[in-house]
C-alpha cells in the first residue's frame, strides 16, 4: 500500500509542470512597417486587426498562453506608434496587465507580392533573450496572411506542443 502511494506521489511530482498554467501574455496588435513605396491603406489595416486576432486565438487554442486582453493601455499604445522602437514600451504595457510575456508583432511590406510576418515574444522575468519568430509571405491578400500566421504558430511557436 505504502509503494503504491509513493509511486502515484513521485508519478504526480515529476507531471506536475505538464498541467502547469500557461504563462499570461499580452498580445498587442500588430504594426505595419512598409518598406513599399506604395503607402499602406486601409485594407492593410483590417488585415493586420484580423490576423492579430487570429493570433491571439490561435496561441490560446494550442495551450501556449493565457491571453489578457490589451484593451487597458490600447490608448498608450497608439501614443508610443512603433512597439518594436520604443526602448521596452511593449514590456512596461504587458507588466501594467499584469503579464508575464509581451508579444509584439509586425509586418514587414516590400511590395505587394512580397511580405514578412514577425511575432516577437519577450519574457518579463529574468534576463532571457526575446525570442523572433517569422515567415515570409508571397502575396497581400487575407489567405496568404491567415496561412502565415497559422504556419508560425504551428510549426514554428507551437513546434512540439
Amino acid at each position: 500500500m505504502f509503494r503504491t502511494a509513493f509511486c502515484v506521489a513521485a508519478l504526480l511530482l515529476a507531471a506536475g509542470p505538464a498541467f502547469a498554467a500557461p504563462e499570461k501574455a499580452a498580445v498587442f496588435d500588430f504594426q505595419f512597417s512598409n518598406l513599399s513605396p506604395v503607402p499602406g491603406d486601409e485594407a492593410d489595416r483590417a488585415r493586420l486587426d484580423r490576423t492579430s486576432a487570429q493570433l491571439r486565438d490561435l496561441l490560446a487554442k494550442k495551450g501556449l498562453f493565457e491571453i489578457v486582453p490589451t484593451d487597458p493601455v490600447k490608448e498608450e499604445v497608439a501614443k508610443s506608434a512603433d512597439l518594436r522602437r520604443c526602448n521596452g514600451c511593449a514590456e512596461d504595457f504587458a507588466r501594467k496587465l499584469g503579464a508575464d510575456v509581451a508579444i509584439t508583432g509586425e509586418v514587414q511590406k516590400v511590395s505587394n507580392l512580397i511580405l514578412n510576418l514577425n511575432v516577437y515574444v519577450k519574457q518579463l522575468s529574468g534576463n532571457v533573450p526575446e525570442k523572433a519568430y517569422s515567415v515570409d509571405l508571397r502575396g497581400d491578400t487575407d489567405e496568404s496572411f491567415a496561412r502565415g500566421i497559422r504556419f508560425l504558430v504551428e510549426n514554428n511557436m507551437g513546434a512540439g506542443k
